[in-house]
């Protein structure tokens, strides 16, 4: 087995589990599933088996990713952040030919209790804030916040507020220097890395200060 399991944990043969993966206590598996390299589930985690989760993913305690939920790689999901497939469920109505798409595209964030309304994309790099409720798409690199959630700012690759720059409209990262420009109104993309590129490996650990207080 080239991944790791807790022995507390469950997982429905036949699935695909990349290397490297860590799956810990209490976590459920089903058959079917798709998870990808290098990626870890923390405490009580459920995963259908008809989601897809890719590679480098990190999955707090006490998050289930349904059938229909598509998670890009370097996706971080915090604790118990609710993910959704039907828009209008009834007990007595069974609605499992109707499930709904719902992507967290690649090195989005999703911050503890938010919920995803299924049929939403969170777009790459987005920073969905803890407690949020994101009832429609979220463009890449946005920082949305609040019930609904709303795009308050924008963030970088390595997750802190971008700052802009007034002389050429450009928008800053303070931790990484990265520079991102918009294209068009609520199109960010960045300048110095390709979205779908990993970061540089030297970038990869944070300085000290590059925080936000």
């Amino acid at each position: 087995m080239s991944y790791f399991k807790h022995e507390s944990s469950y997982v429905d043969e036949p699935c695909e589990i990349g290397e490297g993966t860590r799956i810990w206590h209490f976590c459920h598996v089903q058959s079917g599933a798709r998870i990808g390299r290098r990626c870890s589930f923390g405490q009580g985690c459920y995963v259908a088996g008809d989601a897809v989760v890719g590679d480098d993913v990190k999955v707090q305690n006490n998050v289930s990713i349904y059938d229909g939920v598509i998670v890009e790689d370097a996706v971080f999901l915090g604790p118990s952040c609710v993910l959704t497939n039907v828009s209008t469920p009834r007990a007595e109505v069974s609605r499992r030919e109707r499930y709904e798409r719902t992507r967290i595209r690649r090195g989005a964030s999703v911050g503890a209790n938010a919920t995803i309304v299924c049929g939403v994309t969170v777009g790459r790099y987005a920073l969905v804030g803890a407690g949020a409720v994101v009832t429609r798409d979220a463009p890449d690199y946005a920082l949305v916040v609040g019930v609904p959630a709303r795009r308050v700012g924008w963030v970088g690759r390595h997750g802190v507020p971008l700052v802009r720059r007034e002389v050429d409209a450009v928008h800053v990262c303070p931790a990484s220097g990265f520079a991102y420009r918009e294209f068009a109104p609520g199109v960010l993309c960045c300048l110095d890395v390709p979205e779908d590129h990993a970061l540089p490996s030297a970038m990869l650990i944070e300085p000290p200060s590059a925080g936000v207080a």
